[in-house]
């Protein structure tokens, strides 16, 4: 059985200030993700203990333990790696052209970003759709409601309250303004040449 573990921030606790607080990556990293970590190992036991005594009851909660907390690890480590203290540009190269041509420009990629970002009750995510050969901005509710089948995370904003209240209250528009002040494509860029190389 695999044993998932908490990897370490690409970047210092404080690489993002003033956008985002040395105090918010140190509770969000530290303690929610690791329990989303904490989590997946927790419901992978289960069945597998549950998978040599024969006795299912507890199954059905570890599955969904699964979903949420992996989902939980997944989404994380590509929020993390989907910012970086130089970065706030725009996109370059091929994932800039796919924009252009799936959303007609940057400028209305990002407005479909911002408002399923300030909509969402856990994240907004920019996807590769491989069924339909296609970029997607997807509301993800929680972890794992809301996802396309199929579909390639390609950048990642949590919007989970536990990201922003700290710094800015229940202004969440001000911490999207944040997130966009960071954002580092080179991660999202690799992502998306992975996808395409693979489904195209």
């Amino acid at each position: 059985m695999t044993d998932y573990e908490l990897p370490p921030l690409p970047y210092a606790y404080d690489a993002l200030e003033p956008h985002i607080s040395e105090q918010v990556l140190t509770w969000h990293h530290d303690t929610h993700h690791q329990g989303y970590v904490d989590g997946w190992n927790s419901a992978e036991e289960t069945l597998a203990e549950n998978r040599e005594t024969g006795d299912f009851s507890s199954s059905a909660a570890a599955i969904r333990n699964v979903t949420h907390n992996g989902s939980g690890h997944i989404l994380h480590d590509l929020f993390w790696q989907s910012m970086d203290p130089e970065g706030g540009d725009e996109p370059t190269g091929a994932l800039a052209d796919r924009i252009e041509r799936d959303f007609g420009s940057y400028e209305a990629w990002e407005s479909e970003f911002r408002a399923a970002a300030a909509d969402a009750s856990g994240w907004a995510l920019l996807v590769y759709d491989s069924f339909s050969n296609q970029l997607r901005t997807v509301v993800v509710d929680k972890h794992d409601q809301g996802a396309l089948w199929g579909s390639h995370p390609i950048l990642a904003l949590d919007v989970w309250e536990h990201s922003y209240y700290h710094d800015y209250g229940p202004d969440r528009g001000d911490f999207i303004d944040a997130f966009f002040a960071v954002v580092d494509w080179d991660e999202p860029s690799s992502r998306y040449e992975q996808a395409v190389e693979r489904f195209e």
